[in-house]
C-alpha cells in the first residue's frame, strides 16, 4: 500500500491491464504555506494543501469538495489529487503540502526519516482489499514454503504476508521473497513468474485473471493491520489548529452526506477513481470507513491492533526488521486526538 498510487490507474487497467506512470510531478504546481499566507499585518489566510489519491477510504474528499462541505465548515483547502500515491508521501515529507491521506506504515517510515508529522484522524481500515493471491495447487499458508512470493518490499502487503506466515508458524526465511513494485508483482504473477503475490485493489482483480488462481488470505483476517489516516505536518498543526479542526469536521460531515445521499456520492467517487459505479462499490466493500466512535477508540492505548499506539509499535518493529527504518522512530507524539474529541463534543450538543 506504500504504492497504493497504482490504484489510481484503475481505468487504464480495466481498459487493457496497461499501467502508465505519469511523468508529471504534482509538487511543481502545489502551493506552499508561503504561497498561501498573506503578509499583510493582522491578516493571515491559512490554506491547507490536502493531498489524496485513489483509495476508497480517501476518495470521499472529492465529495467534500464537490458538495461545498469544506466551505460550510470554514475549511480553506487546496485539494490536491495525486496520480502517484508515493508522490503524495514525498511531497508531504518535503512540506510542499500540509496534509495528506496516507497509511500508518508510510507515516512511520517518513517519521523515521526525520519528517515531523501527526496523525489526527483515522479514515479507514483495509478489510479485504489487500490480499495474498496464489496459483493453482497452493491451498494453505503452509504450502507457501519454498515458493516464490512477490510483493512490494516494506509495504503493508509485505507486512500482511509476514503476518500470515507467522500465523502458520513460518517466517520470511521459509519462502523465496521476490521484491517487486506492486504493478510489476501482479504482472509477474499473471505471467507465471512467481507462485504467489501480495497486492491491493485493483491489482487483486488483475492477479486473479491467472487461470486457477485464488485468494489465500486477506487483510480481513487481520483487523487493524492496515489503517489509513489524515496526516498533517506538525508545523501546520501548531500554526493553524483551527484549520486542522475544520478538516476533521469536514470529513465527518462528508460521511454524513454520503450516508444520506449514497447514489450521488458514489457517482462522484467512481468518477474520481475512473471506474464504473459497480466497480467502485466492489472495491469499497473491502474498506471499512471509521465512525467518530471508532476513531475515539482507536486513539486509546491498547494491547491489540485496534489501538493505533499498539499498531504503530508493531509496524515500527517491522520496518526496522526489514531495513526500511534505520532505527525505531519516536512515536510518542505521532497521534493527536484532540480534534476528533472536539468534533465528538460538538456533535453531542
Amino acid at each position: 500500500m506504500k504504492l497504493r498510487s497504482l490504484f489510481t490507474y484503475i481505468a487504464l487497467f480495466v481498459a487493457g491491464l496497461t499501467l502508465t506512470v505519469s511523468c508529471t510531478n504534482p509538487a511543481a504546481n502545489i502551493k506552499t504555506d508561503a504561497d498561501t499566507t498573506s503578509s499583510s499585518q493582522g491578516s493571515v489566510a491559512a490554506t491547507a494543501s490536502l493531498g489524496f489519491s485513489a483509495w476508497p477510504g480517501w476518495i470521499p474528499w472529492q465529495v467534500t469538495q464537490d458538495r461545498g462541505i469544506f466551505d460550510t465548515h470554514k475549511a480553506s483547502v487546496d485539494l490536491k489529487w495525486f496520480d502517484g500515491y508515493l508522490e503524495s508521501i514525498s511531497t508531504l515529507a518535503a512540506q510542499q503540502i500540509t496534509a495528506n491521506s496516507q497509511t500508518l506504515n508510510d507515516t512511520i517510515s517518513s517519521v523515521s526519516g526525520g519528517a515531523d508529522q501527526v496523525v489526527v484522524l483515522v479514515n479507514d481500515n483495509s478489510t479485504g482489499n489487500d490480499k495474498i493471491i496464489v496459483r493453482e495447487g497452493i491451498n494453505s499458508i503452509a504450502d507457501l514454503k519454498g515458493k516464490k512470493v512477490a510483493a512490494e518490499e516494506g509495504t503493508v502487503d509485505h507486512f500482511l504476508l509476514l503476518l500470515g506466515l507467522e500465523k502458520a508458524g513460518l517466517s520470511s526465511q521459509d519462502i523465496q521473497f521476490v521484491p517487486l513494485e506492486t504493478g510489476k508483482a501482479s504482472a509477474a504473477f499473471v505471467g507465471g513468474q512467481v507462485d504467489a503475490v501480495g497486492v491491493f485493489a485493483p491489482f487483486t482483480t488483475q492477479a486473479l485473471k491467472r487461470p486457477g488462481s485464488k485468494e489465500l488470505f486477506s487483510s480481513k483476517e487481520f483487523p487493524g493491520a492496515i489503517p489509513d489516516h489524515l496526516v498533517v505536518t506538525r508545523k501546520f498543526l501548531t500554526e493553524h489548529p483551527e484549520q486542522v479542526q475544520a478538516l476533521v469536521d469536514s470529513w465527518f460531515a462528508t460521511l454524513d452526506y454520503i450516508a444520506a445521499n449514497s447514489d450521488s456520492a458514489i457517482a462522484i467517487m467512481a468518477k474520481r477513481a475512473g471506474v464504473s459505479v459497480a466497480q467502485y462499490k466492489e472495491y469499497a466493500e473491502g474498506t471499512h470507513i471509521f465512525s467518530i466512535e471508532e476513531n475515539l477508540k482507536a486513539f486509546l492505548p491498547g494491547k491489540d491492533r485496534t489501538s493505533l499506539a499498539f499498531a504503530a509499535a508493531e509496524m515500527s518493529e517491522f520496518l526496522t526488521k526489514v531495513g526500511l527504518a534505520k532505527q525505531k522512530p519516536d512515536l510518542s507524539k505521532l497521534f493527536d486526538d484532540r480534534f476528533i474529541k472536539a468534533y465528538a463534543a460538538k456533535a453531542k450538543k
